[in-house]
């Protein structure tokens, strides 16, 4: 693993540290490893939340350095456009929940990949934005359709085809995120967030995770469907007896994820 990306493991936290100063921009190596990193995550059985924050006081992140499509080389953005996308839908699928600390300016992919996660908190400096069209460009890795799934078409046009920029506030009033907090508290809300998570069973959250993103692909009536199979599936596991029986002994329960 670089030092572009520190992963630290506390307790069921996995926190993963952008460290590409000076902007966070992504790069294909980086891609690759955070892809690499959420799948070791996805297979340590003991991770039940993932918090994506950044190193840098003023950037969370802004996306992908623009001098990699300077030449206007097909074959280059044929590459990182699929990087991004198998980045960023990796981090999608993580089995947990995962939360962006968002501290600074988020723009391009920096803005993606805080789309990409579960819950986004974001400090009341910070400023969100799309801008690809302005050079040219669009957005590659999820964002024209996971934006419009958070905030609907009318801000999503607004963000991408006039190239709005939205600060904390806003995003918090049309949804795009989910928390806004003071100035250098949203790591320490980030973690507290996800160390929450570690009160509910890891195995019903990543069900219950699965059935909420299911609608994206499919119909709503698959998912009552669906909902209802995984509700009987549980029952194969350790964790739906000890749930049960803790809350009725009065206790904490004591997962294992199995």
């Amino acid at each position: 693993m670089s030092d572009k990306l520190i992963l630290e493991k506390k307790g069921h936290v996995a926190v993963i540290t952008m460290n590409n100063p000076p902007a966070n921009t992504w790069t294909e190596a980086t891609l690759k490893e955070l892809a690499c990193i959420v799948k070791d995550l996805n297979a340590d059985m003991q991770i039940y939340s993932l918090v994506l924050r950044s190193s840098s006081e003023k950037f969370f992140s802004a996306g992908a350095d623009l001098n990699l499509f300077a030449e206007g080389d097909r074959s280059v953005a044929r590459d990182m456009a699929r990087y991004f996308g198998e980045a960023f839908e990796t981090l999608s699928q993580f089995r947990g929940v995962s939360i962006a600390a968002m501290n600074g300016w988020a723009m391009g992919g920096g803005l993606e990949v805080a789309l990409a996660c579960d819950i986004r908190i974001a400090e009341e400096q910070v400023k969100m934005a799309l801008p690809e069209a302005k050079v040219g460009l669009l957005p590659c890795a999820g964002g024209t359709q996971n934006l419009t799934m958070l905030v609907g078409e009318g801000w999503t046009k607004k963000m991408i085809l006039c190239g709005e920029r939205v600060n904390a506030a806003k995003a918090l009033e049309i949804g795009l995120i989910e928390e806004m907090v003071a100035t250098g508290e949203s790591t320490q809300r980030a973690m507290a967030l996800a160390e929450q998570v570690a009160e509910q069973s890891p195995m019903a959250v990543a069900a219950c995770k699965k059935l909420i993103q299911s609608n994206r692909t499919h119909h709503w009536d698959q998912g009552y469907i669906l909902e209802r199979e995984l509700f009987v599936d549980l029952f194969h596991s350790e964790d739906q007896k000890e749930g049960v029986n803790a809350f009725l002994g009065k206790r904490q329960a004591e997962w294992k994820n199995r």
